[in-house]
C-alpha cells in the first residue's frame, strides 16, 4: 500500500462530464499520481558571456557606439594587409560570421586562407570564412577598382560553389548588387548561366530587353525558360538528349523569327508586341549580408520593361518555342509531339526550312580534307625565277641584266649614247632640228618603258604561280556591286558581303554564271572542300546577318536573285 499522503486524485474527464449532467448518484472514479520523487527533465546549462572567446586583433575602434556592421567594416580596414602563414584548418559555422566570433585559432586559419586566395589558390574551407571574406569585398575592401572586386567575388564563386552548393542562393543576388551599385553594366548573360537562369524576374526582363534590342541570337535558353507557359524540364524529350539540341537552336530560331518579322513587317519582336512600357522599383542592396548601408546606400533603382507579364509576347515565344521542338523531335525521330496552339503556318514554314536545312548540313559526313604534298625540287626552281625577276625589277637603267635580255638592254643604252651625241652636234640648229632630237629622245623611252612594263607583268605571273594557281584575283576576293546599288544596300547585306571569305565569293559567282555545277566543283576542288559545304558556311553567314537562308538546295533563293543582279560579273 502507498502512503496515502504521497497521493492527489484528480478527478477524470469521464467525472467532470457527470457532473455536468447532474449525475450525482454514481461514485466518482479517481486516478492516482506518485509524486514522491522529483521529475526527471534535460538539463541546458546557460553559457556565461563571459567565456565567449573572441579574437584578439590588436585592433584601436573609434569612439562611440557602432553597429555591427560599422565595426566590421572597421576592423576590415585595419586587417586588410594582414597576411597569413600556414597552419592547420579549424572548422568555423556561424550564423552571422564576422571578426569578433572567431578565436585565435580560427582568426589565424582564415588570415591563411585569405592570403592563398588572393594569390589565386582555393583550398578547401568552411562556407563562413568564404562569407567573412566577401563581406569585405561588397563594403570596398580588398580591391581598388570595382571592377577587381568584381572578379574576386566571381573567382570565390566558380572555384567554390561545387564544393558549396548554398553559396549559389547568396552569390547570384549579392554580385548582381554589387554590379548595379558600381554600374559595371557586366554581361547579365553571363549571371543567368552562372545561376541557371534562378535570377530575380525583373533582372530577366532587363537583360532580355537588351538582347531583343542588339542581339537577338545571344537569347539563351535558360533566359527564356521563365518565358514559356510550361516547365520545359519535365519534357522526356528535353531529358533524353533534346536539351542540347534545343540550346543550340533556340537563339538561332529566335534571330530568324526576329529578321523575318523586321524584313516582312518592318517591326521585330521588341516592337511587335510593344514591350516599351517601363517600370521602376527599389531594389534592397546585399540582402542577408554584414554590409554597411552608410557606403553605398540601403537600395539601387531598377527600371525595366515587365516583358514576362505580357501575355501575347509569352503566348507567342511558347509557340515558338513548342514548333522548333517539334521538329527536331521529328528529326531525331523522337515520338510523341507537344499539343496546343500551334504557331502561324507563315512563321512555322520558316522555322521548319531552316532545320531541315541544319540537320542536313550536321548530318553529311566530314570529307578528310586532301594532304598538300610539297616537291622541293619544283618550289626551289620557282623560288630561283621568282629571286631572278625580282632583281630585273630592281635593274637601274644604266645597269645590263645578266642573261638572255643583254642585246635588247645593250641596244637601248646604246641608242641613248647616239641620241646624246646628235643632241650635242645640233644644238645650234633650228627648232625643227630640236623637235626631232626631243622626238628620237622620247620615242627611245618609250620603247624602255615597254620592256620595263613587259618585266613587270612577267615578274607578276611568275609571282602569282609560285603562290599556287588558282587562287583568285583581287576582284574575286570580295563581292563587287554596281556603285549606284553599292550606296543603298542595307545594312545586313554589307555585313553579309564583309563576312563573306575569298571561297564564299568565288562560290557564289560560280551560282550567278552559266555553269553553276561545274564552277562550283571547281572552286571547291581549288580549296579543299565541298560544294556542299561551301554552301552551308555561306547559309550560316546570312542567317546571322540577313536572317535568312540564301541557298536553297545548291541555287540561290529566288526571292534574293534580284539583290544579285546588280553583284558584277
Amino acid at each position: 500500500m502507498m502512503n496515502m499522503d504521497t497521493l492527489v486524485r484528480i478527478p477524470t474527464w469521464r467525472t467532470v462530464k457527470r457532473n455536468s449532467m447532474k449525475e450525482d448518484s454514481r461514485q466518482l472514479e479517481f486516478m492516482e499520481i506518485d509524486l514522491s520523487e522529483e521529475p526527471i527533465t534535460a538539463a541546458v546549462p546557460v553559457p556565461d558571456r563571459t567565456t565567449i572567446v573572441r579574437a584578439d586583433f590588436d585592433i584601436k575602434l573609434p569612439g562611440g557606439i557602432l553597429s555591427s556592421e560599422k565595426r566590421f567594416v572597421e576592423e576590415a580596414r585595419q586587417l586588410i594587409e594582414v597576411e597569413g602563414e600556414q597552419v592547420p584548418w579549424v572548422p568555423f559555422m556561424s550564423y552571422w560570421p564576422t571578426y569578433g566570433v572567431m578565436n585565435e585559432a580560427q582568426r589565424k586559419w582564415y588570415m591563411y586562407w585569405r592570403t592563398e586566395v588572393r594569390q589565386g589558390r582555393f583550398p578547401d574551407t568552411d562556407l563562413s570564412y568564404l562569407f567573412i571574406h566577401i563581406y569585405e569585398l561588397i563594403n570596398g575592401i580588398g580591391w581598388q577598382k570595382p571592377l577587381e572586386g568584381y572578379d574576386q567575388l566571381k573567382q570565390l564563386w566558380m572555384n567554390y560553389r561545387e564544393r558549396l552548393p548554398q553559396l549559389d542562393v547568396y552569390m547570384q543576388e549579392w554580385i548582381l548588387d554589387y554590379d548595379l551599385v558600381h554600374e559595371l553594366n557586366m554581361s547579365l548573360s553571363e549571371m543567368v548561366e552562372l545561376s541557371s537562369g534562378y535570377l530575380p524576374p525583373e533582372i530577366l526582363d532587363m537583360e532580355l530587353q537588351r538582347l531583343l534590342s542588339s542581339n537577338v541570337s545571344d537569347i539563351s535558353l535558360k533566359l527564356l525558360q521563365r518565358y514559356y507557359d510550361y516547365d520545359i524540364t519535365l519534357s522526356k524529350f528535353y531529358r533524353d538528349g533534346g536539351k542540347q539540341v534545343l540550346e543550340q537552336y533556340i537563339p538561332r530560331v529566335m534571330a530568324l523569327v526576329d529578321s523575318y518579322l523586321l524584313r516582312t513587317r518592318k517591326a521585330g519582336i521588341l516592337d511587335q508586341f510593344e514591350l516599351i512600357h517601363e517600370r521602376t522599383i527599389e531594389r534592397t542592396l546585399f540582402r542577408k549580408a554584414v554590409y554597411d548601408d552608410s557606403i553605398y546606400g540601403k537600395s539601387v533603382q531598377m527600371t525595366y520593361v515587365p516583358i514576362g507579364e505580357h501575355a501575347d509576347f509569352v503566348q507567342f515565344v511558347t509557340r515558338v518555342f513548342r514548333c522548333t521542338e517539334n521538329k527536331c523531335r521529328e528529326l531525331l525521330g523522337f515520338r510523341g509531339r507537344l499539343r496546343g496552339k500551334t504557331l502561324e503556318p507563315e512563321f512555322a514554314n520558316v522555322i521548319e526550312r531552316y532545320l531541315d536545312k541544319a540537320f542536313a548540313a550536321e548530318q553529311m559526313p566530314v570529307v578528310e580534307q586532301a594532304i598538300v604534298r610539297i616537291d622541293a625540287e619544283k618550289l626551289a626552281a620557282l623560288q630561283q625565277e621568282s629571286e631572278y625577276v625580282r632583281r630585273a625589277l630592281m635593274i637601274e637603267d644604266e645597269q645590263v641584266p645578266e642573261d638572255g635580255n643583254v642585246n635588247h638592254a645593250t641596244d637601248v643604252s646604246n641608242r641613248w649614247d647616239g641620241l646624246e651625241t646628235l643632241a650635242e652636234i645640233e644644238q645650234d640648229t633650228d627648232s625643227q632640228g630640236h623637235v626631232i632630237i626631243q622626238n628620237s629622245v622620247d620615242e627611245a623611252q618609250s620603247e624602255d618603258d615597254t620592256y620595263s612594263s613587259q618585266l613587270k607583268v612577267d615578274g607578276e605571273k611568275a609571282i602569282n604561280s609560285d603562290r599556287g594557281q588558282g587562287s583568285g584575283d583581287s576582284e574575286s576576293s570580295t563581292l563587287q556591286w554596281e556603285e549606284t546599288v553599292f550606296a543603298d544596300l542595307d545594312e545586313e547585306w554589307t555585313e553579309f558581303s564583309g563576312q563573306l571569305s575569298p571561297q564564299h565569293v568565288q562560290a557564289i559567282y560560280a551560282l550567278l554564271g552559266v555553269n553553276p555545277d561545274t564552277e562550283l566543283m571547281r572552286v571547291a576542288e581549288q580549296y579543299g572542300t565541298m560544294p556542299a559545304l561551301l554552301l552551308d558556311e555561306i547559309n550560316d553567314m546570312a542567317m546571322e546577318t540577313i536572317g535568312d537562308l540564301l541557298i536553297d538546295g545548291d541555287r540561290i533563293v529566288s526571292d534574293y536573285m534580284n539583290v544579285f543582279e546588280h553583284v558584277k560579273r
